[in-house]
């Protein structure tokens, strides 16, 4: 297997990002990764609002939209990579630009696995939430935050590895 190239969904999720360089400047600012992940409970509250306010979840949910889409935009660069989360989005950065610059394969191989857990448990919670089966909804999101949380993890090692990897 060829690991410099993408998977179908890389491809999907590079374009909906839609982020250029500057923008993934801005996302590095750990206050752009945090305050993001911080949406992450807000996200859960709102899609469940759903079973208690009907068609008006629809307003929370795209309000958090917009905001997911605008906080990578509105933080100022980085300026250090000391932070966990600014390495985070660098790693990430470095993975998607795999097709320029090889990384290890078993970085790419622990990406698509933890990306798949990620998909899988979020299947789950979107069952749970058609089905207003709240523990389901819950613990499906819930783990699939954890994989998205260790998927960084493995992002900051792989920046770790190749900063000074010209």
């Amino acid at each position: 297997m060829n690991y410099k190239t993408y998977m179908p969904y890389d491809k999907f999720l590079v374009y909906i990002m839609s982020m250029s360089d500057e923008v993934w400047e801005r996302h590095a600012n750990p206050w752009s990764g945090w305050t993001r992940f911080a949406t992450f409970p807000i996200w859960f509250i709102a899609i469940w609002s759903w079973t208690w306010i009907g068609w008006w979840a629809i307003l929370p949910i795209v309000i958090l939209s917009v905001w997911t889409w605008l906080n990578p935009r509105i933080f100022p660069p980085y300026k250090s990579d000391q932070s966990w989360m600014t390495r985070g989005v660098l790693g990430e950065r470095i993975f998607i630009n795999r097709q320029q610059k090889p990384i290890p394969s078993e970085y790419v191989k622990i990406a698509h696995l933890l990306s798949f857990f990620a998909f899988l448990f979020l299947m789950f919670a979107i069952w749970g939430f058609i089905q207003q089966e709240f523990w389901l909804a819950l613990g499906g999101y819930l783990l699939s935050v954890f994989s998205k949380m260790w998927f960084v993890d493995r992002m900051v090692c792989l920046y770790d590895r190749m900063k000074d990897n010209p």
